[in-house]
């Protein structure tokens, strides 16, 4: 196992790394800001990313810095939901033992959020990823949803998490009046080719390992493969330890990461 044959107490590049090891790019940085501003004003916000990118894990990181007497986050990834399995899950995270009606479950929806906002004084967060695959019924019953107070008041913060294709199912004329309730967009770009360095070496520095395994001119072959995303950069970066473990090399150069890709491909 490379990571016996490096010292290191875990794989660095796994997505289960704790959240405060994590690295704070400039995605990071602005989508935090972003997501602060949410805080404060409530309503809708909109993160979009190619697969790989980091939405997940900034939300991951964003979560865990919640006052939770505070806040209430509610995750759901709607990949496979029904309009009924959507109601069914939402009731649930607030804490409702969900109705057999839909029409009931709206109400027991609506009355969760109302009574965690002005009884509880909790702001409920609501967390929908994977919302490019939420069907056209979701779409538009969010908006029904919340709608509080004839439209006058946010009791909620709605995070809606999503690749690309998401920005053209808003543009439909259906779903106009979501995408006018949306106040605050963010598009992650990926790592910049000056933060691979720096991602690398932190990721490396918390698994309690050497930081220079990998040699200064592999991190512009990684970006140039990878993109920047972080996904593809934890998966070439995992697969070149595992060659360089295999072919007894202690560093990763050039040739390891050509290999590395090599199989990944």
């Amino acid at each position: 196992m490379f990571t016996q044959y490096f010292g290191m107490k875990f794989n660095p590049f796994s997505k289960e790394i704790p959240s405060d090891n994590l690295y704070e790019s400039n995605d990071f940085k602005e989508l935090e800001s972003r997501l602060k501003y949410l805080q404060k004003t409530r309503g809708i916000g909109l993160v979009i990313g190619e697969p790989g990118s980091g939405k997940s894990t900034a939300l991951r990181r964003y979560v865990s810095s919640l006052n939770r007497s505070l806040y209430k986050p509610c995750y759901m990834a709607l990949s496979t939901l029904t309009v009924m399995d959507f109601y069914h899950s939402l009731a649930q995270m607030l804490g409702e033992v969900p109705a057999h009606r839909k029409i009931k479950m709206f109400n027991q929806i609506q009355d969760a959020i109302n009574s965690l906002y002005y009884d509880q004084k909790i702001t409920p967060i609501l967390i929908m990823d994977e919302i490019h695959m939420a069907t056209s019924g979701i779409l538009e019953d969010l908006r029904l949803l919340l709608n509080f107070r004839m439209d006058s008041a946010n009791p909620y913060i709605l995070i809606l998490c999503g690749q690309p294709p998401i920005r053209n199912r808003l543009a439909m004329n259906a779903n106009l009046p979501l995408r006018q309730r949306i106040s605050v967009r963010y598009m992650m770009k990926g790592l910049n080719k000056d933060e691979v360095p720096e991602y690398i070496k932190t990721r490396l520095k918390a698994a309690g390992t050497r930081e220079d395994i990998f040699l200064p001119e592999t991190m512009k072959l990684i970006h140039a493969n990878t993109g920047g995303f972080t996904r593809p950069i934890n998966n070439l970066a995992t697969a070149s330890l595992m060659y360089a473990a295999s072919v007894k090399k202690d560093y990763v150069d050039e040739e390891v990461i050509f290999q590395a890709q090599k199989e990944l491909n």
